[in-house]
């Protein structure tokens, strides 16, 4: 567990450090987490993990069985749809906030972002993932609205491992580079006040994005099931 964060419990440090697994795809959809092993490896006893499994649960991204070990939830269309619905409402308003209400600190940011950014493409894997949640996240932090930030990083995060498989999927590269161009354009346009015009770039540009990738591959199976 790297950082500087100071935990109030054990517990807190075990939910910390297993959503964080979960969510950079460190342990897969579906994979099992034997208990009485995580524990050792996070050098405390069964209660606070079990405590901190339980929190995961809450959020859906554990599923516990008294008979058997936990296992990480796996990926399903539905809830990939419902985070990529409740995102092209946020994200938008984000945008067109930060149009609104921008200092030139928050420019700055934005702009010291998008200059990090890469192809979000397999070739630049992980690494062009978290510079894409870099530029996003100094976007709606310039709205300047604390609850919408708030709420936004929830999703961003619970969206991660549906990212992380579209990023697995093959679209070919010019979607990919649309999508890399477009968070250019978006700096411009928030810099030149253009609220209007951000926000509908904006919710298109979440319309192409990867979990809409990974909604259409989880369906695929379902359709060809139902043929």
């Amino acid at each position: 567990m790297g950082g500087a964060n100071v935990f109030l419990s054990k517990s807190d440090a075990a939910y910390a450090e297993i959503r964080e697994r979960i969510l950079s795809g460190e342990l897969p959809p579906g994979s099992v987490l034997a208990q009485y092993d995580l524990a050792e490896s996070l050098h405390m006893s069964i209660t606070p993990l079990r405590e901190a499994l339980r929190r995961l649960k809450g959020e859906g991204l554990v599923e516990l069985d008294v008979h058997r070990d936990a296992r990480v939830a796996p990926l399903h269309a539905k809830e990939a749809r419902e985070l990529l619905e409740i995102r092209l409402s946020l994200d938008p308003t984000g945008a067109e906030l930060a149009a609104r209400r921008r200092t030139r600190a928050d420019l700055e940011a934005m702009r010291g972002a998008v200059g990090r950014l890469l192809p979000v493409t397999r070739e630049w894997g992980e690494e062009a993932l978290v510079a894409h949640r870099e530029f996003h996240r100094a976007v709606y932090v310039a709205s300047h609205n604390e609850r919408l930030i708030e709420l936004l990083d929830g999703i961003w995060d619970k969206s991660d491992r549906y990212r992380r498989m579209g990023l697995q999927l093959p679209p070919g590269e010019e979607p990919r580079m649309r999508d890399h161009r477009e968070h250019h354009t978006m700096v411009e346009m928030i810099g030149d006040g253009d609220a209007d015009g951000v926000a509908a770039l904006m919710r298109d540009h979440i319309r192409l994005s990867l979990t809409a990738a990974a909604i259409q591959a989880l369906e695929e199976p379902r359709e060809s099931a139902r043929a």
